[in-house]
C-alpha cells in the first residue's frame, strides 16, 4: 500500500461500478478513507463488500445526486463515519444520446439533473467543510464530450460543456480559500456504458472495432488508467493545478483525421 492519499477523507459520487469503482480501488490503495455513493443499492453493497476485504476506513449510502437534500443529510453521515471530508469525486453520470429535436423533455431533465444539477448538490454540499478547515480538493469527471462533439449525442456534451465551466467557476471562485477544483475528461473508456453504447448498433463488434480503429494507439483507456490520474489529481502532488482539465484519451481529440 502507498501513502500519496494519506490524511484524505473522500467522497465519490457513482462508485459502484467502473471508473467510480476503479477510482475508490486506487485511493485505498494509497491509504485515503472513501465514502461512497451510488443509486445502484445492490451494486454499491456488492462493490462496497469487495473494497472492505482488503482493509482500511470505508463508508457507503446509496443515494439520488440530484436530491439536495439527501445529499445534505450523506455529507454529514459521511463526515460521522470516515471523518472530515476534505475531498470530492463527482464521478456519477449517465448517458443521454439523441438528435436535438428528437430530444425529449425527459432526457433533457435527465441529463442535465445527473450531470451537472447532482455535481452541483455534492459540491455545495462539501464545499462549507473544506472552506472551515482551510482547503480541500473537488476532482469532476466530465469528458472528451465537454469540448468536442460527436453528432447524435445530443445533449450530453452540452451538460459536460457546463460541468467544464462549473469547474473553472468553481476553481476560481474559491483558490483563495486554498480549495483546486479540477477536472478529467476521459474519452472512450472500457466499461459497461461504452458497451452499451457498441450493442446500441445493429454490429456492435463493428462498432467496437470502428471505435479501435479511431485511436491513435489502436485501443481504449481502461478505467483503472482513469484511476491514476484521479490519485494524482486529488493528491498534495499538484498543489497549483486548480480550475483546469486534464485529458485521458490516448490522444484522441488532438487528431484531425487517420492519415
Amino acid at each position: 500500500m502507498g501513502r500519496r492519499l494519506q490524511g484524505k477523507n473522500i467522497l465519490i459520487t457513482g462508485a459502484a461500478q467502473g471508473i467510480g469503482l476503479a477510482i475508490a480501488k486506487a485511493f485505498m490503495r494509497e491509504d485515503a478513507a472513501v465514502f461512497l455513493v451510488d443509486r445502484d443499492a445492490a451494486l454499491l453493497a456488492q462493490a462496497a463488500k469487495e473494497l472492505q476485504s482488503s482493509g482500511g476506513r470505508l463508508g457507503y449510502l446509496p443515494a439520488d445526486i440530484t436530491d439536495a437534500g439527501t445529499i445534505t443529510t450523506l455529507v454529514a453521515q459521511a463526515n460521522e463515519e470516515i471523518g472530515q471530508l476534505n475531498a470530492l469525486v463527482n464521478n456519477a453520470g449517465v448517458n443521454v444520446f439523441a438528435e436535438p429535436l428528437e430530444t425529449t423533455d425527459e432526457e433533457w431533465n435527465r441529463c442535465f439533473d445527473i450531470n451537472l444539477k447532482g455535481a452541483w448538490n455534492c459540491c455545495k454540499a462539501v464545499l462549507p467543510g473544506l472552506i472551515e478547515q482551510g482547503g480541500g480538493v473537488i476532482l469532476n469527471i466530465a469528458s472528451t464530450h465537454a469540448f468536442t462533439i460527436i453528432p447524435h449525442t445530443f445533449p450530453y456534451p452540452l451538460a459536460k460543456h457546463a460541468l467544464l465551466g462549473m469547474t473553472k467557476s468553481l476553481g476560481l471562485e474559491y483558490a483563495a480559500r486554498n480549495i483546486r477544483v479540477n477536472a478529467l475528461a476521459p474519452g472512450y473508456v472500457s466499461t459497461q456504458k461504452v458497451i452499451d453504447y457498441w450493442n446500441g448498433f445493429p454490429d456492435p463488434e463493428a462498432a467496437k472495432a470502428e471505435t479501435m480503429k479511431l485511436h491513435p494507439g489502436g485501443r481504449i483507456a481502461t478505467p483503472e488508467e482513469i484511476a491514476m490520474a484521479a490519485v494524482f489529481m486529488i493528491s498534495d502532488e499538484c498543489p497549483f493545478i486548480n480550475a483546469t482539465c486534464l485529458t485521458i484519451d490516448g490522444g484522441l481529440s488532438v487528431l484531425q483525421h487517420p492519415a
